[in-house]
């Protein structure tokens, strides 16, 4: 083997344990969303274990990265970001449009229609969050206030307040989302289509 595919492959241990401590994922959570064990992971970061593509492929869906990205292939020259988009178990589909590790990220949403019976389950977290409305009608509740907005309407807010938004029941609704690093977490749960 060369000694650059050696390089190579000796920095993804530890350009893996930089993606999650980025991202405050602990490895236990790792392992549910990727069915790879602690142990494994751990060997793997530490780089006492070579990544192997099955390991990777998981991997990169986890953290929303291409395997390029994972290894520091070489760049192409080509700066089109290759969109992915997320299913999520609510028939909702998230898009990350950005892919540089750390700092602020941005993301599409799309939701389905929504039930107006629905009672939200509002969240917290730790960030900020900013979100642009493209198409139809966003709820968003937040604390005490109930708003609809529509497209060209945006809100910003710190997510440590309560929040939660939903499409009506008057159809689907697209939007964008800017998250800080700690906003990240609440948005990779989700699984790949292609799962």
């Amino acid at each position: 083997m060369s000694e650059a595919i050696d390089r190579t492959l000796n920095a993804v241990g530890p350009r893996l344990k930089q993606l999650r401590l980025r991202r405050d994922i602990t490895l236990a959570d790792l392992a549910e969303v990727t069915g790879i064990s602690v142990s494994t992971l751990s060997r793997l970061e530490a780089g006492l274990r070579r990544p192997t593509l099955e390991q990777l492929l998981p991997l990169a869906s986890a953290y929303g990265a291409t395997l390029d990205e994972l290894v520091d292939a070489p760049p192409t020259g080509d700066p089109r970001i290759n969109l992915r988009p997320i299913a999520c178990g609510d028939g909702a589909t998230v898009i990350q449009l950005t892919r540089r590790a750390g700092g602020i990220q941005a993301y599409k949403f799309i939701l389905p229609a929504g039930d107006d019976s629905q009672e939200p389950e509002l969240r917290t977290h730790e960030g900020f969050d900013w979100a642009y409305v493209l198409n139809g009608t966003l709820r968003v509740v937040l604390g005490e206030h109930d708003m609809m907005l529509k497209p060209g309407e945006a809100v910003e807010f710190d997510t440590r307040t309560p929040h939660w938004f939903g499409a009506t029941g008057a159809g689907p609704v697209e939007y964008l989302s800017l998250v800080g690093k700690q906003g990240e977490r609440a948005h990779i749960r989700a699984t790949s289509k292609a799962d």
